[in-house]
């Protein structure tokens, strides 16, 4: 299946001075199968697993120098590794930390080598090293599918063009806005995770969608057993249960569970948040830029990953969501609101964590809230979520005259339009904000 971090990698494959890539990212959103893919474009390539092939572990235990490394390895796997020819992986790094110290003298002394690693909750084994070669790395980050990449994955290219084209100016057809939205509701459902949509993709059985999202959802709690030594793990289940139920609204550290300690839970979510598996959105006062100088630490919502595993976990009644011409349905678990927030982390940068912000002021009668704040240079722009096709929007109008802004969007079921200093742009077309430079 096609991903636009492919891209990325192809860039990098070209560059005459390139780092070490290191490919993070939570299990099962297509870190090996892209990387596998890449080394088709190569003359060879190896893929070593830690977690499989854990008799080359001791290779490392050694001194870290790369050209004895790489030597050994050839040797143990009867494969020329060649710089410039040879795409080297490191798999499931994660349980392997001296391979992962060793990365930063690749870098040093094989720049030539195309060496690529990727592994799973890889941020626990991070958090134990002191160093593992910042300034000789470089990050990318991977998500599961984007609304975009699931429509290339259904053989929509033709959908996707036009929706690229729209703009307030030139709306999108309702015969087409319309199959935009049911394609919508199905991505919903079954979110982005590759297994998933390539499950959909051939059988159409959403029953075995959702077997293959718990199976991920038991894989990750599988994780926290291999890999975390200093949180309970009970701690990191009950905090992200947590998450799933407190999506849309303020996260308390109170409710993750009555008996447990809130330092425990604290500590549970900024790991789940480092590993990729949890999202967060931070309060800002939104005065002015960067968004992240009025920033409230205390203040955030928090959400999961993918939309398909918080329905999974929530288990609503998704026909009602698929079936039902009331749109509004969608405001269930937040849905529309989590799943704009992940949207606009996918289409961002790979090479840097976006950070999202909302907006909210409590005064009596007077309580009102702005879902996220993007910036562009010097403007801010608002952003309100609604999730059927009708809504005030108050809150919008509010935080506008209050900062003397001239343009707020309203992300909805609507097609493509503009009520004065409000422009409409549709659930399924959140990409388009690229267009504009909000995403950067």
């Amino acid at each position: 299946m096609y991903r636009t971090i492919f891209e990325h990698l192809i860039n990098w494959k070209k560059q005459t001075k390139r780092k070490v890539i290191l490919v993070r990212g939570a299990r099962q959103v297509g870190k090996t199968y892209i990387i596998r893919e890449l080394g088709k474009t190569f003359d060879s390539f190896l893929e070593i697993n830690f977690e499989k092939d854990t008799d080359v572990k001791s290779l490392f235990d050694k001194n870290l120098n790369p050209k004895r490394i790489i030597t050994e390895l050839s040797i143990y796997y009867k494969q020329q590794i060649t710089a410039g020819k040879t795409l080297l992986f490191f798999d499931e790094i994660q349980a392997c930390p001296r391979a992962i110290e060793a990365l930063r003298f690749f870098y040093e002394d094989i720049p030539d080598l195309h060496l690529v690693a990727a592994g799973s909750l890889l941020e626990f084994a991070l958090a134990d090293l002191p160093s593992f070669g910042v300034g000789r790395l470089r990050s990318i980050y991977m998500y599961p599918m984007s609304f975009d990449e699931f429509l290339i994955a259904k053989e929509e290219e033709g959908l996707l063009k036009l929706k690229q084209e729209a703009n307030v100016k030139n709306p999108l057809k309702k015969v087409f806005h319309d199959k935009l939205v049911d394609l919508l509701k199905i991505h919903l459902i079954i979110g982005g995770m590759p297994d998933a949509v390539n499950s959909y993709c051939l059988n159409n059985d959403i029953t075995e969608v959702f077997n293959i999202l718990t199976d991920i959802t038991t894989s990750y709690y599988s994780d926290f057993v291999k890999y975390n030594k200093r949180i309970p793990v009970d701690r990191l289940r009950e905090t992200l249960d947590s998450v799933v139920l407190q999506s849309g609204g303020k996260f308390i550290f109170s409710k993750v569970n009555a008996i447990s300690n809130p330092t425990q839970a604290k500590n549970a979510l900024e790991l789940l948040t480092t590993a990729g598996l949890v999202h967060k959105v931070h309060h800002t006062s939104g005065q002015g830029i960067p968004l992240g100088a009025g920033i409230n630490h205390k203040k955030f919502k928090a959400f999961l990953l993918d939309t398909g595993i918080i329905q999974n976990n929530l288990n609503l009644n998704l026909s009602e969501i698929l079936l039902s011409k009331n749109t509004d349905m969608l405001n269930k678990g937040s849905i529309a609101e989590i799943f704009t927030g992940l949207e606009m982390i996918k289409y961002s940068s790979p090479y840097k964590q976006k950070h999202l912000f909302y907006w909210h002021r409590e005064k009596r009668g007077s309580n009102a809230e702005v879902d996220y704040l993007l910036t562009n240079n010097e403007t801010i722009l608002p952003v309100e979520i609604k999730s059927g096709t009708s809504g005030k929007m108050q809150s919008l109008n509010l935080f506008l005259r209050e900062r003397k802004i001239n343009k707020g969007k309203r992300i909805s079921l609507e097609n493509f339009a503009e009520y004065g200093k409000i422009e409409i742009l549709p659930l399924h077309s959140i990409s388009n904000l690229n267009a504009g430079g909000w995403l950067d």
